[in-house]
């Protein structure tokens, strides 16, 4: 009697490892009977009658599908590749399960072809100062066309875009000029900035007398102070007339 009690407890294990199924708290459970949908079943452990019901798990976390490189030409005729990233999660597991046969494959093939589309309306220059407006872009006509297979878009971001060797080095030449160009602007910039100051400064040792020596003896002072300078002397004219002045009184 033992021996048959364990055999039916062994038994009555199996039965139950067939017919129950455990639907965790991130997933929902499609049921059909005889091939048709009955219920979209909750967390839990949910009871599965073999060959009269089917149950498939579908996942409700946020997943992530890796868009192939895909080469593209902008408007203004420049071939470019370009990579992105959708997240997306699963708003209707029975539309998901029912309405398309692969949602996953079908959202990485409506990424690929909405973003080629995407580029082919832009120019390079637009595409790459608005990578943002170009994912949101990608992002709604996506999202608004898996709307009937249950799918939400959460995000749509572009990881890359490959330019041509020859236009990176055209780009990279364009960079640099423009920053010789700014260097030569902001160098003239203090040049003129440093020739009002001086003007200024003659300007006020024009009207002072004595302003032109005490400059002339601290240039002296600041000469003397490395004794490895030879210093040639030129006496301004200035001077003498004022020795002369002195002279005649």
């Amino acid at each position: 009697m033992a021996f048959e009690f364990i055999i039916y407890i062994i038994v009555a294990i199996l039965i139950l490892s067939v017919v129950i199924r455990q639907i965790n708290q991130y997933e929902r459970g499609v049921m059909l009977f005889m091939g048709r949908y009955t219920k979209t079943k909750e967390p839990g452990w949910r009871l599965v009658i073999p060959i009269f019901q089917r149950l498939i798990k579908v996942d409700m976390r946020v997943n992530v599908i890796d868009v192939p490189d895909q080469d593209a030409i902008t408007k203004d005729n420049i071939s470019t590749n370009v990579n992105a990233v959708v997240y997306y999660k699963v708003r209707d597991a029975r539309a998901a399960v029912i309405e398309i046969q692969d949602y996953q494959f079908a959202i990485s093939q409506l990424a690929q072809t909405t973003m080629r589309d995407t580029v082919g309306e832009m120019e390079l220059d637009e595409l790459l100062a608005n990578r943002d407006q170009v994912s949101q872009k990608i992002k709604g006509i996506v999202d608004k066309a898996s709307d009937p297979w249950g799918i939400e878009i959460v995000a749509v971001e572009l990881k890359h875009i490959e330019l041509p060797e020859g236009l990176k080095r055209t780009i990279g030449k364009q960079a640099e000029a423009e920053r010789e160009r700014r260097a030569v602007i902001i160098k003239a910039e203090g040049e003129v900035g440093a020739a009002e100051n001086m003007a200024k400064a003659a300007g006020i040792l024009a009207r002072h007398g004595g302003a032109l020596h005490l400059r002339t003896l601290q240039s002296l002072n600041d000469l003397s102070s490395d004794q490895s300078n030879t210093v040639v002397f030129a006496v301004p004219l200035e001077i003498l007339r004022a020795y002369d002045a002195q002279t005649k009184k």
